[in-house]
């Protein structure tokens, strides 16, 4: 790290500490996460140099996967392990609707996109697909689609989603409904610097065996074990908690810089346009499955929203809002599209089922 990044990131980081006191002070939804979200979105726009070191980010959603696990009681498995059919319901919608909004992309810039029809398809499709935005972009750009593009939807995406869902619940006065807390409520920090160091393991061997988001799935699934084994070896620190939601509201903060919103204004325009679609579609999936499983609709809105896991799962903690049926919806979600979306491409893309009409 140069000194000069070094410098950058840690004036970024002073910056989204502020917003987030701030936050707090103003009773803000959120505030350890919007906050600095907002801050850094707005001051990179103007043309700050801001920064977000990779490893933080990483961090931070090592310290959120281990919070998340602790939910997961022998009780809770059981409760989340009824709702199977439900899941199944959800992959199959996000996959429909990720197809759905490519589907809008494609007919309101394809012919802007470039390149050949493939090239075009694979932009929209995999722009619109509801997965994980790194991945997203990659199998973009292996099938020469624009992943600049695609990389700036997902962005858009995620801040959409992080920014109105929060406040709309607190609003709306949605808080409070999880009787599922975590088994461990106080900190002990043996049973702490233990949990750590098995979460950390199994980050560690997500990247090794190069899976997706190793570092919050690698944690997220060692305490998982080790919560549903009945081991309550520590809560976890609110000042843990509260540090991951800043540095993940800083990584997505940072990705607006101001050539990002000039390079293709009409393309963000829609990409927003289509989020907030899909925000109310979601709700109303989720009201429908709500009716079917007897849980409060609040809890599978997030289950079901077309945010990031990380970000979803953070407000249903937050606001005590069905945390482990949450992450059981988005983890599955996730694991569904990464298998399925590529396959699913090649099938209905150019060359062997047709483009979309």
């Amino acid at each position: 790290m140069s000194l000069r990044f070094f410098l950058r990131a840690s004036a970024t980081l002073l910056l989204a500490l502020a917003a987030a006191l701030l936050c707090v002070w103003l009773r803000t939804p959120l505030p350890w996460m919007i906050g600095p979200l907002l801050a850094t979105s707005i001051v990179s726009v103007l043309g700050a140099p801001t920064r977000s070191w990779p490893p933080l980010r990483n961090a931070a959603q090592w310290l959120i996967g281990t919070a998340l696990g602790l939910y997961f009681t022998p009780q809770v498995t059981g409760l989340v392990a009824s709702l199977w059919w439900a899941i199944l319901l959800a992959i199959a919608w996000a996959l429909g609707l990720g197809w759905g909004f490519g589907r809008f992309l494609h007919a309101r810039h394809a012919q802007r996109i470039g390149g050949s029809e493939r090239a075009q398809w694979a932009t929209t499709y995999f722009a619109g697909a509801i997965g994980g935005a790194s991945e997203m972009t990659l199998l973009a750009e292996r099938e020469r689609g624009r992943s600049d593009l695609v990389a700036a939807a997902h962005s858009v995406r995620l801040v959409i989603v992080t920014l109105v869902i929060p406040f709309a619940f607190q609003y709306s006065g949605l808080h409070g409904l999880d009787p599922s807390l975590p088994g461990a409520r106080t900190v002990q920090p043996a049973g702490l610097a233990l949990l750590l160091a098995a979460t950390a393991a199994g980050g560690w061997l997500m990247v090794r065996t190069g899976r997706a988001n190793p570092w919050f799935m690698g944690a997220l699934i060692a305490a998982m074990g080790v919560t549903m084994a009945g081991q309550e070896l520590s809560a976890m620190p609110t000042p843990l908690t509260n540090a991951a939601q800043l540095l993940i509201g800083v990584s997505l903060g940072v990705r607006f810089q101001r050539q990002f919103l000039h390079a293709a204004p009409r393309w963000l325009l829609d990409v927003a346009l289509g989020t907030v679609g899909m925000i109310l579609l979601c709700a109303g999936f989720a009201f429908l499955l709500a009716w079917g499983t007897r849980l409060h609709p609040a809890t599978l809105i997030l289950g079901t929203s077309p945010g990031g896991i990380a970000e979803m799962a953070i407000t249903a903690k937050v606001l005590q809002l069905g945390v482990p049926v949450v992450t059981a919806f988005q983890v599955c979600r996730l694991v569904a599209v990464l298998v399925l979306v590529e396959p699913l491409f090649r099938w209905v893309g150019p060359g062997k089922a047709g483009p979309p009409a």
